[in-house]
């Protein structure tokens, strides 16, 4: 019984080692720009730059194969970053892609709802919640406001209403937040 207790302690820990030497040597490294790219994207997954998800398509300016304007739900604030980060002029959102809209979330009028499943399907960021042929909800702190879930609904009862911010989150305007609105006259995400 010692001797194959033995056996199995040698047996793991030259598999350990040659898992770790094989970790080491097949690292995949990726790709620094990308990722201060994708950090700098709303992370939505909505699909509206063409890509089907915010990595691919920070991988693909990291590339230079897309633009940096064809965020929607990013709009000017994100463009202006991704510009910075570049090193490039800032640009117009692309019309193509979609315009600019406030936050919103998914909200599921209930007493609509037949279960139908086809919004959790849609659903990039499983931010909605049910069962076939039960009512579905919407976790509002998952939901990304991506709109995906409204076009299949059969019966129509997914409305995206505006992004209402809790006490607890919201915070004074910046110095340049506070000329943006003295200038433009709109108030931005932050109030």
């Amino acid at each position: 019984m010692l001797s194959a207790l033995l056996v199995f302690t040698l047996l793991a820990l030259v598999l350990g080692l040659l898992l770790g030497y094989a970790g080491q040597a097949f690292k995949v490294e990726g790709d620094p720009l990308a990722d201060k790219i994708d950090a700098l994207l709303p992370q939505t997954q909505c699909g509206q730059c063409s890509y089907p998800g915010c990595r691919p398509y920070a991988e693909a300016i990291a590339r230079g194969e897309a633009d940096i304007n064809q965020c929607p739900p990013g709009g000017e604030a994100t463009i202006k970053a991704l510009a910075d980060l570049l090193g490039v002029e800032a640009k117009p959102l692309s019309a193509e892609h979609g315009v600019e809209k406030p936050k919103s979330v998914a909200w599921i009028d209930e007493q609509v709802c037949i279960g139908c499943t086809l919004c959790i399907q849609a659903c990039p960021v499983d931010a909605i919640l049910g069962a076939p042929k039960l009512m579905h909800t919407v976790i509002v702190d998952e939901c990304t406001g991506c709109e995906l879930c409204v076009a299949p609904c059969p019966v129509d009862c997914i409305y995206m209403l505006p992004l209402v911010p809790a006490l607890e989150q919201w915070r004074w305007p910046s110095p340049e937040e506070r000329l943006e609105i003295a200038e433009t006259g709109r108030v931005g995400e932050t109030l």
